[in-house]
């Protein structure tokens, strides 16, 4: 299962496109006119967009995309959906883990949950009951089989951490080129899990589709380790079959930034920007 650290990571490694290589920089368009979009918001952060099929990237704030690396917040139950699902510690995506009774600002949160719905509301506590489940040193293999983390080219990320918290607590770190890594390889069905449960996985991320295209992604918001508020969104939109992967990274000084809503908006104005949602890509 073992892989060379850094598979998943995109921007200086070597890029497989229909079947051949590109390992040139050439293909990267840094794009300031996004900023913009992080101005008017007041935040500060990284946008990146990889067409597929030509291997041509579009950037905003290329050294944050390539060299920062952040907690992975609710991002990562795209990695624990998959391997509680392998593991078996979820027997399906209808699988219902029960409601605690504890009272949480989140109302969605508040009652039985299948997987499928946990992952499209973000619930923490069923994905951290699943981690519970999972445990220390299966969730651990896992995390080593797909690199996964720590944001260090040549180090594997160890758990030291409450098994449940790991990705929440700011010990857990990774780029944000090795999240658009992660959903490349989610969507081609390369990671090393079953096919079928890498599809369970993709069709929870489809939150858009229609004759235009198909937009399916994963939102994360925490806080950092110097109290920062901090939001990602990572997926693919599909045109004409075709799909091309994004990573939307934005921090804010204040912790108490809503950034609920605020990914959404900004990743739609930058993909509309760029000529999507017509069904013309």
């Amino acid at each position: 299962m073992r892989q060379a650290r850094g598979n998943n990571t995109l921007f200086w490694a070597c890029i497989i496109v229909a079947g051949s290589v590109s390992c040139t920089q050439n293909n990267v368009k840094q794009d300031n006119s996004l900023k913009k979009y992080f101005d008017e918001n007041q935040l500060t952060g990284t946008f990146a967009l990889l067409n597929n099929g030509t291997g041509d990237f579009t950037v905003y704030n290329l050294a944050r995309y390539r060299d920062s690396a952040y907690l992975p917040a609710s991002t990562f139950k795209i990695v624990n959906s998959l391997i509680g699902l392998q593991t078996g510690i979820i027997s399906s995506d209808s699988m219902v883990i029960p409601w605690d009774g504890i009272q949480r600002p989140v109302r969605e949160w508040n009652k039985d949950l299948t997987m499928y719905d946990a992952f499209r509301v973000s619930a923490v506590p069923y994905y951290q009951e699943v981690a519970r489940r999972i445990g220390k040193e299966k969730m651990q293999f896992w995390l080593d089989s797909l690199h996964y983390g720590s944001g260090k080219k040549d180090t594997l990320f160890k758990i030291r951490s409450a098994i449940d918290t790991f990705w929440l607590d700011n010990t857990l770190k990774l780029t944000p080129d090795e999240n658009l890594g992660l959903v490349k390889k989610l969507y081609f069905n390369e990671l090393p899990f079953f096919k079928l449960y890498q599809e369970k996985v993709k069709n929870a991320m489809l939150f858009e589709s229609n004759s235009n295209y198909k937009l399916a992604y994963k939102t994360g918001w925490a806080t950092t380790d110097n109290r920062h508020a901090l939001g990602w969104i990572v997926g693919w939109i599909e045109e004409n079959r075709h799909p091309y992967f994004f990573v939307l990274n934005v921090e804010s000084a204040d912790p108490n930034y809503d950034l609920s809503a605020v990914r959404l908006k900004m990743l739609k104005e930058i993909l509309k920007q760029l000529g999507f949602f017509e069904g013309k890509m």
